[in-house]
């Protein structure tokens, strides 16, 4: 079977091309990741028989905790790992060509933003940079060396530094792009409030166990008012997947062109739900081509009339229905 090459995947442009690309992925990943194999099995769903995006069962996103989700021989250049506390089993991503992800997050980026190289490129991620095997980190990092910029780079506690950065960016009047995990967003502003609304503030989500949860729209006025900016912009990513969705304000995101989301009802999971209803968020990943490009999270969300999409929380169980089916 012929793959999709890149520039067929990072070309599309139409729902009739993604259609299209999807089925071949999934007849082929069908048929060589094993696990994904085993769950069509138990599931009685043939592969052939499949013509629409909605009739394509989603793996649970579980089974990268349990299983090794590939699809080929070859060994991965780089494995991914989630964040998790001590006795927690943590996804593994194991990416055997790390050139797919390169390619879709810079092109990501690209058709939200821009050229990279007109940005300076911010990081305030210390909980990421903590550990090892973190995909945001290797993105930024590369995004960070795409800039070129020498006012580009990473912060960790250091909050002093780099509001004299930010100071000296605006001053400059560089476009500047500052992205952070959201307990170091709100312990920066703390100490340091700024008027910067050319900023693009890109918030990653998560307290990481280090303050109590808020609702988006208190956490986003918040942010607002601390960094003087009109909105705050997000990216949906997980280290089970390769591609990004976008936010460039409240809180409603966009795939890329190789990246679809559907909704799942929540009590049946191979049910999909119309647009305005809650349910699961299923993941359709192009990218993901050596891996699984079909992924039932644990997300909760929906999708607006406008094609948007919104998170509204995680799952309050640990096991969806329907995918205990391999665990074990």
């Amino acid at each position: 079977m012929i793959l999709p090459q890149q520039n067929a995947i990072f070309s599309i442009a139409n729902e009739a091309t993604f259609l299209e690309n999807a089925l071949q992925i999934f007849r082929f990943q069908a048929k060589n990741c094993a696990v994904y194999k085993m769950y069509l099995s138990c599931l009685k769903a043939n592969p052939q028989e499949i013509e629409t995006l909605e009739a394509i069962p989603f793996l649970p996103i579980e089974f990268f905790k349990t299983h090794s989700v590939v699809s080929n021989n070859q060994n991965p250049e780089v494995i991914f790992t989630s964040s998790g506390t001590t006795g927690i089993t943590t996804s593994r991503h194991l990416v055997t060509d790390v050139s797919w992800y390169q390619k879709s997050f810079r092109k990501g980026f690209e058709r939200f933003y821009g050229d990279i190289k007109n940005y300076a490129f911010l990081a305030l991620l210390p909980s990421y940079l903590e550990r090892s095997g973190s995909s945001l980190i290797y993105m930024v990092e590369d995004l960070i060396a795409g800039t070129e910029n020498p006012n580009s780079g990473f912060y960790l506690y250091n909050d002093e530094e780099l509001y004299q950065k930010l100071i000296q960016l605006q001053q400059q009047k560089q476009p500047t792009v500052l992205i952070g995990v959201t307990f170091a967003l709100l312990d920066f502003i703390e100490k340091h409030q700024i008027n910067f609304p050319e900023l693009i503030l890109m918030e990653t989500g998560g307290m990481k166990g280090r303050r109590k949860e808020m609702i988006r729209e208190e956490l986003h006025q918040t942010l607002c008012r601390g960094f003087g900016v009109p909105a705050i912009h997000s990216e949906y990513g997980m280290t089970e997947l390769l591609s990004q969705a976008y936010s460039l304000g409240q809180g409603l995101f966009r795939c890329v062109p190789w990246m679809k989301v559907l909704i799942r009802d929540t009590n049946d999971p191979f049910t999909l739900l119309p647009n305005g209803k809650t349910g699961g968020i299923n993941v359709i990943d192009l990218a993901n081509i050596n891996s699984c490009s079909f992924i039932a999270t644990q997300d909760l969300g929906k999708i607006h009339e406008n094609g948007a999409f919104e998170v509204l929380g995680r799952f309050d169980f640990s096991d969806i229905r329907g995918c205990n089916l391999l665990v074990g």
